[in-house]
């Protein structure tokens, strides 16, 4: 359900050092890094021709490898330095570069940019003529590309520390750092690549990638493929879109309990209307959705409490996370299992008001305060656990952000936690179901527009 490690600075350094130590000379990294790097411009640019923007870091070595690597493809290549390089290895692959290098302030735009300023690690931003520059560059171009990160922006938090252009493509090594994900940094990457340069990083946070999902076998049967039973409150229609989204995402049982029959869900859904809490103990269960439509007055509470003593594993969405917020986090520590909690920014400010860092920190902070898997949504989806694993998310289709969707991502994940799988798989798995089934409905989609593309999301994963 996840890829491969997302790498803080810290930990790329680590990184380096370690491949350093096992005899990799710094050298021979920023040419793999610079070859590797002027290959995918190629690839992406063509042979228009290009400024690169040197900085006096590795990063600024990387670009003085990069402009010989394409002026060998014949790409005609001007270089402007922000300074004189710093490091040895910077100054030997300046050294390399047999081309004139002007200086910030006087270089002319041209068709392509590239910006090898700063990479991994900028603590602050670029003085404002700098940044200036860099944006006019950038304004006066026709491909942006930035190496490793777009100059201004923080390696670890998605912060903009000055003013970058907006990029076309962005070129990480080894692997991606948290900005090319969290925003409002990644706003600005365009398509991210990634270059191998032999480095093998180690971190407890990753990108989610399509999940690999189980085909039901010769064996299975409705309740092994996973019984999913969703409470339902005052506003029912809420909980029977997610409990749609549960039946097309491969749940083999769906049950809706609500007080009346709902209408307009698909007839497979098994409906006893009466007491929405008749049936919760059924040894079979797999998952209890709790949350969507279900209200905040003394109903809402009392189902809670209910969903709360019940053996199954549990996801706690909408109206039932308000309520968590009120009574205290606390009285998840004693679940049986692992609950998924699936808050906005909103409802992840309400439950955990002291939480403070960038967006990942605060997202492992509340797994660990909670006991629970935390579903910390937004256009930079953020899942944690509790024993510290971490994912980001690819950047969703911003058309996500109308009602309902957040109703469909917990029945969708309340399925994948009914299959058998872990909560944070379960999680992972949910919200890259959801985003490409986004992405499948288009512009303008609506919550129920996702239902009718989950099947084709699902079948890419099998």
């Amino acid at each position: 359900m996840i890829g491969r490690p997302i790498l803080t600075a810290d930990e790329m350094r680590s990184a380096e050092a370690r491949a350093i130590a096992a005899g990799t000379s710094v050298d021979s990294l920023m040419e793999r890094a610079g070859a590797g790097a002027a290959e995918a411009i190629w690839r992406f640019a063509g042979p228009l021709p290009a400024l690169i923007l040197c900085g006096p870091g590795n990063n600024g070595g990387d670009g003085y490898v990069i402009a010989r690597c394409l002026r060998e493809r014949g790409v005609d290549v001007r270089v402007a330095a922000y300074g004189d390089p710093r490091s040895e290895a910077a100054s030997h692959a300046r050294s390399r570069w047999n081309g004139p290098v002007s200086s910030l302030e006087a270089t002319e735009p041209a068709p392509v940019l590239i910006d090898a300023l700063f990479g991994t690690g900028l603590a602050r931003g670029l003085d404002p003529a700098a940044s200036g520059r860099l944006v006019d560059l950038g304004n006066a171009a026709r491909i942006r590309v930035a190496i490793d990160l777009p100059s201004g922006v923080s390696t670890d938090d998605g912060q903009i520390l000055s003013p970058v252009p907006q990029c076309d493509l962005t070129i990480s090594f080894a692997t991606l750092k948290p900005s090319h994900l969290l925003q409002p940094a990644a706003r600005f990457m365009g398509r991210v690549a990634i270059v191998d340069i032999g480095v093998e990083g180690e971190s407890r946070l990753f990108g989610i990638v399509r999940p690999r999902l189980r085909t039901p076998g010769p064996d299975d049967h409705k309740y092994s493929r996973g019984y999913v039973a969703i409470v339902a409150g005052t506003m029912p229609g809420a909980s029977a879109l997610a409990a749609s989204a549960a039946a097309r995402s491969g749940a083999g049982y769906v049950r809706l309990h609500a007080r009346a029959l709902v209408s307009d869900i698909p007839h497979a859904i098994v409906q006893s209307p009466g007491d929405p809490l008749a049936g919760l103990g059924d040894p079979r269960i797999g998952a209890i959705l709790l949350g969507p439509g279900l209200g905040r007055g003394p109903e809402g509470r009392d189902l809670l409490d209910a969903a709360l003593s019940a053996p199954p594993p549990l996801i706690l969405d909408a109206d039932a996370l308000a309520l968590v917020a009120e009574m205290g986090t606390e009285r998840l520590h004693r679940l049986a299992a692992t609950a998924i909690l699936t808050p906005h920014a909103g409802e992840f400010a309400a439950l955990f008001p002291h939480r403070t860092g960038n967006k990942v920190e605060r997202a492992r902070a509340a797994a660990a305060e909670a006991q629970a898997v935390i579903v910390f949504k937004g256009p930079d989806t953020v899942v944690a656990s509790p024993d510290g694993r971490a994912a980001i998310a690819g950047p969703a289709p911003a058309w996500l952000a109308t009602a309902g969707t957040g109703d469909v991502l917990a029945g969708v994940i309340a399925a994948m936690r009914a299959s058998g799988l872990d909560a944070f798989e379960a999680a992972c798995a949910g919200v890259w179901l959801h985003s490409d089934a986004a992405g499948r409905a288009g512009r303008g989609l609506v919550a129920d527009d996702l239902l009718l593309h989950l099947e084709a999301a699902i079948d890419s994963c099998l």
